[in-house]
C-alpha cells in the first residue's frame, strides 16, 4: 500500500474514533457499541499518555471513557492536519489536532491537543498501538474565539 492510500486510512481512522468519542460522551451512542466502536480499535498493551503527562494503560484509559457515557451532550471535536509522518513496515506514525469544544472533563474547556499515534497496519484495520497529546498552546488557536472551533465531527 502506497503512503497516499496510508494517510488516508490513518485520517478515516482517527476520524472515526473522535465520531465514537461525541457519540460516546454525548449519549447519542448506545453502551452496547463500547467492545465493537472502542475497544476492538486498540492493541491490548496500548498506552495513552494524554497532556496532562499521565501515563494510561489502556485499561485506564478505557475505564475513564466507559465512565463517562452520557455525561456531555455538547462535546464536540474537529480534527485537522492529519499527516503521515513515517513507515516502518507494518507500523505508521501519524500526528494530527484535536481542537474540542465543551469538553467538561478538560481545562480549559476549549483546547487543542497535538497527537501522535503509532498505528499497526492490518489488513482490514489500522490498530492504535501508542498515542501521545500535548496541549496546543492558546496563542495558537485563538482560545475565546467563537470562529476558533468551526465545524465538529
Amino acid at each position: 500500500m502506497n503512503d497516499n492510500a496510508l494517510a488516508s486510512r490513518a485520517q478515516a481512522e482517527i476520524e472515526e474514533l473522535h465520531r465514537f468519542f461525541v457519540g460516546w460522551f454525548s449519549g447519542k451512542l448506545p453502551k452496547d457499541c463500547f467492545q465493537a466502536q472502542f475497544m476492538d480499535r486498540f492493541d491490548p498493551e496500548c498506552l495513552l499518555m494524554p497532556p496532562g503527562g499521565k501515563l494510561l494503560t489502556l485499561e485506564q484509559f478505557s475505564a475513564g471513557v466507559h465512565g463517562a457515557h452520557a455525561t456531555n451532550s455538547n462535546f464536540r471535536i474537529v480534527i485537522r492536519n492529519v499527516v503521515l509522518r513515517r513507515v516502518f513496515g507494518s507500523t505508521i506514525l501519524a500526528t494530527y489536532e484535536e481542537w474540542q469544544r465543551f469538553a467538561i472533563a478538560s481545562k480549559p474547556p476549549e483546547n487543542v491537543r497535538f497527537a501522535s499515534v503509532l498505528f499497526n497496519v492490518a489488513e482490514d484495520r489500522l490498530c492504535w498501538l501508542h498515542i501521545h497529546e500535548t496541549w496546543l498552546p492558546e496563542a495558537e488557536y485563538g482560545q475565546g474565539k467563537p470562529d476558533a472551533f468551526p465545524g465538529s465531527i
